[in-house]
């Protein structure tokens, strides 16, 4: 039997008194929340009182606590239904129709915080910044980071934690007017684009750091002016694969230290080259106390069987399936069981239609729902 959850956010919940119960309708037993999350825009297709929301900038949808914060704090929301407690108050709602409630939290993602203390944000080789992209080596980030975690710890009874962004986000973000599609960057060269080369990062790379940025700026150049294929020797990045493991460890096994018991669940990618909101790990030597991996499994099914595959082969913690029910065609949910996942996250029951809940619904009787 497989535990299946959904994600969904506040908005989808306060102020909706049949929300909860419609969650649950779906089959599953686990909601996956939001506690601090990034700026977007969504749709909220259910809700009573609202139909678009726009979250401007990222936000801490918990109860704000000022004396506990440093440096860096997250802002509050001023969007959607005015409440203190938005977290709170839509997990106690989902409580009360029986379903198991994990905070989710995205760390280093914040063009609010990264605007108020661009020292602290990713700067790349040529040293621009990325003010939505917060780094991790910098110890201010980390104690934000794990204020986040304390905060809903301290003042919530979750079952879990989602970490999402538990490292470096890259040159992939998606401006308000994204105008960079016109350069023909190949996958390699946004990889070398997502390497920080802030003061933390150059420190702590050492001698190395000079000479990689140089190499980095090279490629980087070849490919969109004369172009040359932007590639950097895997020899080359060793101590920056052992950095950013490093740092990723750490900070994980500083949470986990803080959950008090709950599950720590962190979205990853096999590969050690990625940024973003899964953090690129070499699943087989990462260790750091970890309940499971979160997996996105978007897109070509028989691409995602194979990834989930490939990722049980490496490691024995166990992995959970993220699976969209925006995209098209969306199937395959028992190839990913029997690939090897052992749980599925539905990804996002506020923002889909009718006839997307209908599939997850089928999916959820096809590959069954565990009930501890």
């Amino acid at each position: 039997m497989v535990r299946h959850g959904t994600f969904a956010y506040t908005w989808d919940i306060v102020g909706d008194p049949g929300a909860a119960a419609r969650i649950a309708e779906l089959g599953i037993d686990t909601v996956t929340l939001q506690a601090a999350y990034h700026a977007v825009r969504a749709i909220t297709p259910w809700h009573p009182r609202h139909r678009v929301i726009h979250a401007e900038h990222a936000a801490a949808y918990f109860r704000m606590r000022p004396e506990r914060w440093a440096q860096l704090r997250p802002p509050v929301p001023a969007w959607g239904v005015e409440h203190g407690d938005r977290f709170g108050a839509a997990s106690a709602a989902l409580a009360v129709e029986g379903l198991r409630v994990e905070a989710w939290l995205v760390l280093t993602h914040s063009s609010a915080v990264g605007a108020a203390a661009p020292e602290v944000t990713v700067r790349n080789a040529y040293g621009e910044r990325y003010p939505y992209a917060l780094c991790p080596s910098h110890q201010l980030v980390r104690d934000y980071a794990l204020t986040l975690v304390s905060e809903v710890c301290e003042q919530y009874d979750v079952a879990a934690l989602m970490l999402e962004a538990c490292g470096w986000l890259g040159f992939e973000h998606g401006s308000h007017h994204e105008k960079t599609a016109g350069a023909d960057l190949s996958a390699g060269a946004r990889t070398l684009l997502s390497i920080c080369f802030c003061t933390a990062c150059r420190t702590a790379l050492g001698a190395e750091a000079e000479g990689l940025a140089r190499e980095v700026r090279a490629a980087v150049d070849g490919e969109i002016q004369r172009g040359v294929p932007a590639t950097l020797p895997a020899v080359r990045a060793r101590p920056l694969f052992a950095h950013r493991a490093a740092v990723i460890g750490d900070l994980v096994r500083q949470a986990a230290a803080l959950a008090g018991g709950r599950e720590v669940l962190l979205m990853a990618a096999d590969d050690p080259w990625l940024t973003g909101p899964d953090v690129g790990l070499d699943l087989g030597s990462f260790r750091a106390p970890v309940d499971a991996y979160v997996l996105k499994c978007w897109g070509d099914p028989e691409a995602a069987a194979s990834q989930i595959k490939a990722a049980a082969s490496r490691t024995t913690v166990p992995l959970v399936a993220n699976v969209s029910v925006l995209e098209e065609p969306w199937e395959g949910v028992a190839r990913l069981v029997a690939a090897g996942a052992s749980q599925i996250r539905h990804y996002h029951a506020g923002l889909a239609s009718p006839a997307r809940l209908d599939r997850l619904r089928a999916a959820v009787r096809e590959t069954g729902q565990e009930n501890p």
